[in-house]
Formats: structure tokens, sequence, C-alpha cells
């Protein structure tokens, strides 16, 4: 059982409260200094471009998250005395292929997604390609975004899905938290500005997701490669100048910014669908056990 793995460290679960408080704390100041700020976040981001150019403050953007990971990783390893494995699975080891199959699933439905709006509205896209940047920005996006999305996912899914559920004794209450918390962590995105809080739906909705396929599949390997996807693919594809990644990719998006069903079939359609997928390729069953069921206390799991 994954949350269970959390027991094969040394809990201290003061220990659990320090990384997850200290990540909130800064998001609340950032949240806080965009409201405050007398510039657009948008405005600001696009001085930044200007003057530093879009790769530059892509790394800026990316590189503190990235970093963040090997804080996770580390302090899991060095204080709570618990294996990146155990973090990661309740497999003997990683699974890499669960990784690369949801990165490739999700990678390629991204594309045609994508593709099949510029299909039809045509209006709305402007071709961007440039070689040389493009190719400067996949050097940087394979190296960095799945950092930043593992940070992410090992933050919320991993360590604080163990953290929460060892101390709730459930799995319910990590699941709805930290998928909470994942949406409002995007709160200073410039997305939010432009398309309002509606848009939250889908940050909460896709937290959910993630948390489910973590429970259901009792480790983080589709978690980590559906995310990686997501932001990867995203970036080289499409931008948009109220986007929290501005990128030299194929597409720009010049459309006026709207909450639409672009943003809320995922949710609704697509991740249920994937959840079936997922379900059927690996054997899911016993789901309410598995997203709601109870976690047995320390000396009892390792009595099992």
């Amino acid at each position: 059982m994954y949350i269970e793995q959390g027991y094969k460290g040394d809990i201290g679960l003061w220990k659990y409260w320090i990384i997850p408080l200290g990540f909130i704390a800064f998001m609340v100041f950032n949240y806080i200094s965009t409201l405050m700020s007398p510039v657009p976040i948008e405005d600001m981001m696009q001085g930044l471009i200007e003057q530093l150019g879009s790769n530059v403050v892509l790394i800026l953007l990316l590189a503190p998250l990235a970093a963040g990971l090997f804080i996770v990783l580390g302090w899991t390893k060095l204080v709570h005395s618990q294996t990146i494995t155990s973090l990661t699975t309740s497999r003997p080891k990683i699974d890499w292929k669960r990784i690369f199959f949801s990165f490739s699933l999700w990678g390629a439905i991204t594309v045609i997604m994508t593709l099949a709006l510029v299909y039809l509205a045509p209006e709305d896209f402007v071709f961007n390609f440039k070689l040389q940047p493009f190719l400067m920005l996949a050097a940087i996006g394979i190296l960095l975004i799945p950092l930043q999305t593992s940070f992410e996912e090992y933050l919320f899914r991993g360590y604080m899905m163990q953290g929460i559920g060892i101390m709730a004794k459930n799995r319910w209450l990590p699941l709805v938290i930290t998928s909470v918390l994942f949406g409002v962590m995007h709160l200073g995105n410039p997305e939010v500005g432009k398309l309002g809080y509606g848009i939250m739906v889908y940050y909460i909705g896709t937290g959910f997701f993630l948390g489910i396929i973590t429970l259901m599949d009792e480790g983080l390997e589709l978690a980590l490669g559906f995310h990686a996807a997501n932001n990867l693919i995203t970036a080289l594809l499409v931008t948009a100048d109220w986007t929290a990644f501005q990128t030299h990719s194929i597409y720009r998006d010049i459309s006026e910014p709207a909450l639409g069903w672009d943003v809320l079939i995922p949710i609704f359609v697509v991740f249920p669908i994937l959840l079936l997928i997922f379900a059927k390729k690996y054997g899911w069953t016993n789901w309410k056990q598995r997203l709601a069921g109870k976690v047995p206390p320390q000396e009892v799991y390792l009595a099992e």
C-alpha cells in the first residue's frame, strides 16, 4: 500500500510539517505580492521577456522548483531515513515503464487536442516556429520541466500524501487536501487573472485526477509521467502572452482569453476515460478501499 510506505522511514510526524508549510508560505507570499503589485503580472512578465528573452525567463521560473525536487528527496532521505523508492512507489522498484506509458499517452492526447484546436479555429493561432530558439526551448524544457513537475508530484502526491495519510489514518483526507492545495498553488498564475477563478476547476480537478491514479496504482509513476508530458508538450506546442510559460513554441495563441470547453472537457471527459484505460491496463480493483479506506497504525502494518 502506497501511503503506508511512509512507515518505512523515521516518521517523526512533526517533520512532515516543515517543507509543506514552508512551500505554502512561499506561495502565499507570491500570491499576495501579485495582488499588491501596481504592475499586472502579464506586463511584468512581458518586460522580463523583452529584457532577458523568453528562454532565460523560463529558466528563472523553473530553476527554483527544479531545485525543490532535490530538497524534498534530500529531506526524505536524510531526515526521515526513507528510501526514494518507498516515497515513489509500493513496488520493489520504480516502474519506469509506467512513467513512460503515462507520458506517451497524455503527450499524444495533448498533441491531438492542440492540433484539433488549431484546425477548428485557425484564426486563433499563428505559426511561431523558429528553429534555433525552439531547439533552445526544447533543451531547457527536457532538462528542467520534468524536474519541476516531479517536485510537485513528490511534494503533493508523495511526501504530503504519505504524511497526511499516516496522521489521519485514512486515504480520502490526503486525497482531498493535496488536490485542493495543488489547485490553490496556481492562484498566482496569470491564467487565473485572465480567465477568472473558474480555471481553478481545472487545476483542482487535475489534482484530484493525479491523486486518484496515485492511490489506485499504489505509486507515483503514472502521475509523474502525466505531469511531465502535460507541461513539456504544452510548452513546446503552444504559448500565449497571458500564460505562465511564455515560450518559443510552435504555435502562439492570439485569441481573447476565455474559459471555454477546451478547459473543462479534460476534467469531465478526458480524465475519466484515462482512468478507465489505466484501470483496464493495470487491473485496478477495490476502488472504495484504495481511495477512502483506513490506513492501519504502524504496528499493525509492520506486523502484517
